[in-house]
């Protein structure tokens, strides 16, 4: 059946290229995302290049040096530490990112005709399959309105024994620009399911596979036998998002031209009115009813011996309300300047607790810890911040960015966040070059979950300070040399993080991250060498734990064979050895370690990328160097990366 579907998108995709060659197709006009918290609008790509595509099904391609679980869908942790996100209020789905919608991935299009960006990938064979259907359509209703919708299917078996995900995300979305008023709105629901292996038992079915095979070399990666086999997680919600801006200004008449019968007016707008409603919900489950895989592989049962079914739920409701007053209105105008109020409920519900504890009963179950007697399953929390934000958003040499969020209310009452970002350009050799600096400073208090949460295998109650950022650095990029700089600093005090016990710690002293990454294109002729060097360090390794350099290469042949782009080459990723997280699957929660390093180990992909008009195709070999370096390639401690496989996909860009 999954041959059939690509063999059907491929036939489809061919059609459409040869129809688009003949009916030249307008592409189209352009796309924007929305920038937090007032809803500004900052130009964005629309994804139709073939440079990379393919590498998009590899898991570990999602950064230059990502942890994880081995699986498409699956868990993971960015450690490029200036690329990783901060800690969100509902923590389980940071591991999955990647995966979910969120606001700065989300795209808003305007095009002058209908468009749909249809892709399917597949890779694999009939016991370890790994398909993905994806689509994004846009339409315009007139040159204002314009309405979205997306979905992205993917299902994958995995390389090893009880990895499967299956992910389902779908949304629709709406935009509206005109004079006076504008709106960007998408409704989005994901529902992701994992199942949870906890790793494999041994790692010498990897690295030395004779040793517990009585000699035997070859392994079938899902014969490997992995620690859990019947437990599973569900990771689903939804996001609401409605921005709305009235603006009030005068109406510009021009001076009428030879031929004019009726003036030409334009609308200028002076200031704004913003509401914007955020709404969004998660539920977390893990499910695991072998009893003897449970008290096998937890430590401790706090709420049944025989099964977990754990499920902890969120739902938050935001509402900001600003003014703004706005940039270019009269000559004098060089910026724009906003304030802004923003209140917002959070829910929580978590694993109930009905056993009663002190009746004296036997029950089997591990004793709460020492000064813990329970968490309330239920709790609200009413948040308010104000701010101010200053933007420069037009200009050829300066535009810039700061802004200001103060906690008022609740448990943010004290909380600062203070961010500016600076850009600029000038001519050198010929060419552009463009610069840009960025400082912030958050002291932000410890989510609730952090400081209360309670499930069969973990329970913890903290009452952790605020952790105190501050970050800043830059970037430069000359365009002519195919060269990109970019250097970060960052202190942090009261860093977050879990222990080897999986449980949230706070460091109460402060540690110090430097990084600095080049970005180099070189080619001589069809020739093609880009590069991408990431160095970093930091002053306390066993508080937050980074590999020291990581290096993406991607050596290829670019050139047309009539109509037909063709790119053939070979990637590597590889990272240096260091103390790779511990991954636990009943928390999403990945935590430091000090026994098992990862890393030194270079991961390649052999490709054929090729477009043709509208229609994008590839073809891979993945892990390509299997066996050629040695056989240590686990991306954190019991989890490896998948082996050789052959993956090929197509993406169609329908203009209807």
């Amino acid at each position: 059946m999954k041959r059939l579907l690509f063999i059907a998108g491929l036939a489809a995709g061919l059609t459409a290229a040869m129809m688009s060659a003949r009916n030249p197709k307008i592409e189209p006009s352009y796309a924007w995302r929305l920038i937090e918290p007032l809803g500004l609008r900052e130009e964005a790509t629309i994804d139709t290049l073939p440079d990379r595509y393919g590498q998009r099904s590899v898991p570990s391609e999602i950064s230059d040096a990502w942890a994880t679980t081995g699986n498409l869908g699956g868990e993971g942790m960015n450690m490029i530490w200036s690329e990783r996100p901060a800690m969100s209020d509902f923590f389980f789905r940071d591991a999955l990112r990647p995966w979910i919608p969120t606001e700065d991935k989300m795209r808003f299009y305007n095009t002058r005709i209908p468009m749909t960006l249809l892709s399917y990938n597949t890779g694999g064979g009939r016991d370890n399959a790994q398909d993905r259907l994806a689509a994004i359509f846009s339409g315009n209703i007139n040159r204002r309105a314009q309405v979205g919708a997306l979905l992205d299917y993917l299902y994958s078996k995995g390389s090893y024994a009880n990895q499967a995900a299956k992910n389902l995300v779908w949304g629709v979305s709406g935009s509206y620009i005109g004079d006076r008023y504008e709106f960007q709105g998408y409704f989005n629901h994901f529902n992701l399911v994992n199942k949870e292996n906890g790793g494999i038992t041994d790692p010498l079915y990897i690295t030395d596979p004779a040793v517990v095979q009585g000699g035997v070399t070859s392994v079938d990666p899902k014969s490997i036998p992995t620690n859990l086999s019947n437990a599973h997680t569900r990771m689903s919600g939804t996001q609401l998002l409605l921005n709305n801006r009235y603006k009030v200004g005068y109406w510009h008449e021009e001076e009428m031209q030879e031929g004019d019968t009726v003036p030409r007016r334009t609308y200028i707008p002076v200031t704004s009115f913003i509401w914007t409603l955020k709404y969004t919900n998660g539920r977390h489950l893990f499910l695991d009813d072998d009893m003897a895989e449970v008290s096998k592989f937890f430590d401790n049962c706090y709420l049944s011996p025989e099964m977990t079914r754990d499920v902890t739920s969120y739902w938050s409701m935001q509402n900001t309300v600003g003014v703004s007053l706005l940039e270019g209105f009269n000559k004098y105008a060089k910026f724009g300047l906003a304030a802004f109020v923003t209140y917002e409920i959070n829910k929580y519900t978590q694993t109930l607790d009905t056993l009663d504890r002190n009746s004296g009963v036997e029950t089997g179950l591990t004793p709460f810890p020492d000064g813990i007697t329970g968490i309330a399953p239920d709790a609200t929390e009413h948040l308010a911040r104000v701010g101010g934000q200053l933007t420069k958003q037009r200009g050829s040499i300066l535009t810039y960015a700061a802004t200001a969020e103060f906690g008022v209310t609740g448990r943010v009452a004290g909380d600062l966040r203070l961010r500016g970002d600076v850009q600029t350009k000038f001519k050198l050799l010929g060419d552009t070059v463009r610069v840009n600096a960025f400082g912030a400073f958050n002291n932000e208090s410890a989510p609730y979950l952090m400081n209360n949460y309670l499930s069969n295998h973990f329970i913890w109650q903290n009452d952790f300070g605020k952790e105190r950022t501050v970050r800043f650095g830059g970037s430069l990029d000359i365009a002519h040399t195919g060269t990109n700089i970019a250097v970060e600093a960052t202190n942090a005090q009261n860093h977050i993080y879990f222990d080897s016990a999986y449980l949230p710690r706070q460091h109460g002293g402060s540690v110090q991250i430097f990084s600095a990454r080049l970005n180099q294109r070189l080619n001589v002729g069809i020739l093609h060498w880009d590069n991408t060097v990431t160095y970093q360090t930091t002053s306390d390794e066993a508080i937050i734990p980074l590999p020291k350099l990581a290096v993406y290469s991607n050596l290829y042949l670019k050139f047309k064979i009539a109509t037909l782009y063709v790119q053939l080459g070979v990637d590597c990723d590889y990272y240096t050895g260091y103390y790779a997280p511990a991954y636990q699957p009943a928390t999403a929660a990945f935590a430091n370690q000090t026994t098992t390093k990862v890393g030194n180990y270079p991961f390649m992909n052999a490709y054929a990328n090729l477009k043709l008009s509208k229609a994008r195709f590839y073809v891979m070999m993945s892990h390509v160097n299997q066996g050629w370096f040695g056989n240590d390639y686990f991306s954190m401690p019991g989890y490896p990366l998948n082996p050789r496989r052959f993956q090929l996909g197509v993406s169609v860009d329908f203009a209807n």
